[in-house]
């Protein structure tokens, strides 16, 4: 699996592919169908299969005030990519220059040019260029003319309902990550490298590792059953604390999980976790004793709610 900057011409033995284009933030059940037909087209013409997506988000490009909201990082995405069977992610710079390119502009210098594509496969409803400009109908018309093959993937429906990032976070922002876990596939995962606190989790028996939340997507305040996995392959089960913890002052932005039965040093180690249920919201209690119990009684929660979520 390569990464590639998609400003500049790809690798030969890349050229000619069938790209996915999108920016597949979440790379939920629908982007997973853009993708699945691009990687079938390519394997079925003997193509190498790439995923093309945009960093930043265009979205913190024109509004680079808006509240945290991305569901992955870059470096996620690449994996899950990889795991769908792509041979590369050429990543789409969304900056000033792309930003002011007409969508003829980017078919021709970014699609033609830069990565000499065989063919695009999107979803129905996406949009390119500038104001938006360019969508399925004028990238059929461009493909007929350069001798590129076009494919458009239907929405995905789930209960009903379109499945796409907005619902995602609409369902995480209301405590419900079992819902947003059906419609990625897996549960919602953060990620990022275990970090030095101010280790009041210690002093009441309960040791957290600290992760800032950088720009994910805030899920409702509270208290999670989560999953944590390191480098190295190890799974561990807990309960964790994201929020800005209440009971202590100065209110400080974090996600803390506690594992159970562990005693390792993860400080400078890269975690992931995994949010598997939402327990409660955060609360202020009258003492730390109050605090300690009512953790003993999440702990014990969570540890029914695992017991029976298999991990992947």
């Amino acid at each position: 699996m390569q990464r590639v900057d998609g400003a500049g011409p790809i690798p030969a033995h890349l050229a000619g592919g069938i790209v996915a284009l999108g920016n597949f933030d979440g790379f939920h059940l629908g982007h997973q169908a853009v993708v699945g037909a691009a990687v079938a087209r390519a394997r079925a013409e003997g193509r190498p299969a790439l995923v093309a997506t945009f960093d930043p988000h265009p979205i913190r490009y024109f509004r680079p005030d808006a509240a945290p909201f991305r569901l992955t990082t870059l470096d996620q995405r690449e994996r899950l990519f990889a795991a769908a069977g792509v041979d590369a992610m050429v990543v789409f710079r969304f900056d000033e220059e792309l930003a002011a390119l007409s969508a003829e502009d980017f078919v021709q210098a970014r699609l033609l040019a830069a990565l000499r594509v065989g063919g695009v496969v999107t979803g129905e409803d996406f949009t390119f260029g500038r104001a938006r400009s360019g969508d399925v109908t004028s990238l059929r018309a461009w493909g007929r003319a350069h001798g590129f093959s076009t494919d458009a993937v239907a929405p995905v429906m789930l209960d009903g309902e379109t499945i796409s990032s907005s619902r995602i976070r609409a369902a995480l922002i209301a405590g419900d990550p079992e819902t947003a876990a059906r419609l990625l596939t897996r549960p919602y995962t953060l990620q990022g490298v275990v970090q030095h606190g101010d280790k009041l989790g210690r002093t009441i028996g309960y040791p957290t590792a600290n992760l800032d939340m950088g720009e994910y997507l805030r899920p409702a305040y509270g208290i999670y059953a989560v999953r944590g996995r390191l480098d190295d392959g190890r799974v561990l089960d807990g309960a964790a604390n994201l929020g800005i913890r209440p009971q202590f002052d100065p209110p400080k932005e974090l996600l803390e999980p506690h594992f159970f039965d562990f005693d390792g040093d993860l400080y400078g180690q890269r975690l992931t976790v995994e949010l598997i249920d939402y327990l409660r919201p955060e609360a202020k209690f009258d003492s730390l004793d109050a605090l300690v119990t009512q953790m003993d009684a999440d702990c014990l929660r969570a540890r029914q709610i695992l017991s029976s979520h298999n991990p992947a």
